[in-house]
């Protein structure tokens, strides 16, 4: 089985999640959008969950939308203002789910995130989701993996 992990990470927690599934035989593609949120962690804050409080998409830089050769796909995404975070917006709007087992991990600092759950359910009907509170703060948060991976 052919098993890839498409991921956004803003803060680090995605990459954490990443090295984990990477030991897993999963493989690795980081979303990269075109244009950056601000450096000052204020503002990146308020100018992500804005433009997450209105589904934006962001233009992505050299994402490869080739999800052909594999049988299970993991979306990785922070939780900006109750809502996936724009660049994965950007990824679900492009991927064609069909036949395809779908899980999604959610990186977040609290919350159950229902929004980002009602958007989720736009895309893929037939998912698994785990939320991670701050994994970078919270190491022992990353054994929920094992959860959705089968472990």
């Amino acid at each position: 089985m052919n098993k890839l992990f498409i991921y956004y990470s803003n803060t680090g927690n995605g990459e954490l999640v990443a090295k984990v599934l990477e030991t897993k035989g999963y493989e690795i593609r980081k979303v990269t959008p075109k244009k950056d949120l601000p450096k000052i962690m204020f503002f990146k804050i308020l100018t992500g969950g804005f433009l997450a409080g209105l589904n934006k998409k962001m233009e992505l830089v050299n994402f490869n939308d080739d999800i052909t050769d594999y049988d299970e796909i993991i979306i990785g995404s922070p939780i900006w203002n109750d809502r996936l975070s724009c660049p994965i917006n950007t990824v679900l709007a492009k991927l064609n789910f069909e036949n395809k087992k779908v899980k999604f991990i959610l990186y977040a600092g609290g919350g159950k995130a229902t929004k980002a759950l009602t958007q989720i359910e736009e895309y893929v009907k037939d998912k698994e989701i785990v939320f991670l509170k701050e994994p970078k703060k919270y190491e022992e948060e990353l054994e929920k993996v094992n959860k959705i991976v089968g472990e």
